[in-house]
């Protein structure tokens, strides 16, 4: 089994927010370095043989452990196997982590839109400007955050770690939303999927406007097809439009659900998560961004 392009990270925390989706931190046995926004392909051997998945980053480079927000995919080679690790068990990690959903720096107002556990690069570019700032750096860029799930639990707990950023500081503005509040009745913010809430939001952001901010949108591929329309008609150039879809294909039926890391965009169709071979090449995003090699989350 060839592993000289991979080290060890070992698990030393977990938190879960639900059945299928929860927190992992692990220790790297070697330094790692990344830019913000960019994804890990951690791995475990199956039958012999390293199963590897992508999975977005998101602590800051700055940060000792490494963390991720995982989604369970239950007919999955992997992630079902992660949710047997217990707190010092070991993982495979490639050394090079890659990817380039990170910052557009020629703009400094950021619109980004994410479901679930599409949070999880905005949270690695966020820590690292916090932790940039109070190093003495100047000036900051602007976030808005508008961040969406089925229901409050499944926000965990970057919830109230993003809600009492934006209480603190004035270059973040973090909006939540929930499209099922009757399964969710003491949810007190805004309700509906994150393509309804971009329109409110995109008429009141004077600061946020296609001339003067960066789009991204991360997570479910149905969300993201939808704001790009928004994001269009809004008058956004898709030079300023950046996407990263996370999609699974269930091996046993024929059903496609979000899942913990990405794949490509919809036009054209997709290749099933689990038909992908290590190394294959999902089709290109709006952006002309390079989309992540490898598979979805499994």
């Amino acid at each position: 089994m060839p592993t000289d392009k991979f080290c060890r990270v070992r698990l030393v925390e977990r938190i879960d927010f639900t059945d299928d989706l929860a927190l992992f931190r692990f220790q790297p046995e070697e330094p790692v370095s990344f830019t913000p926004g960019q994804y890990a392909t951690l791995a475990l051997e199956v039958e012999g043989k390293l199963v590897p998945r992508a999975y977005s980053i998101v602590s800051a480079p700055h940060e000792p452990l490494l963390e991720f927000f995982i989604e369970l995919v239950p007919h999955g080679k992997l992630t079902p196997r992660i949710w047997e690790l217990r707190e010092g068990d070991a993982m495979w990690m490639r050394r090079k982590i890659v990817g380039h959903f990170t910052l557009e720096t020629k703009r400094t107002r950021h619109l980004m839109l994410a479901t679930v556990t599409g949070i999880a690069p905005y949270l690695s570019m966020i820590r690292a400007q916090r932790h940039a700032i109070e190093r003495g750096a100047s000036p900051p860029h602007r976030f808005l955050v508008i961040h969406g799930a089925s229901r409050s639990k499944e926000l965990g707990v970057y919830l109230d770690e993003l809600r009492k950023l934006s209480e603190e500081v004035d270059w973040l503005t973090y909006i939540p939303t929930v499209s099922r509040p009757w399964e969710d009745p003491e949810w007190k913010g805004e309700t509906g999927r994150v393509d309804d809430i971009v329109r409110k939001y995109l008429d009141a952001a004077e600061d946020f406007t296609p001339e003067t901010a960066v789009a991204y949108a991360c997570g479910h591929p149905q969300m993201i097809e939808n704001v790009r329309g928004i994001l269009r008609r809004a008058g956004f150039a898709d030079a300023f439009i950046r996407e990263e879809q996370y999609f699974v294909q269930k091996s046993a039926e024929k059903t496609t659900r979000k899942a913990a890391q990405p794949a490509a965009t919809p036009k054209p169709a997709a290749v099933p998560a689990d038909r992908l071979p290590p190394g294959a090449r999902p089709i290109p995003t709006v952006g002309k961004l390079p989309p992540r090699p490898g598979t979805a989350s499994e």
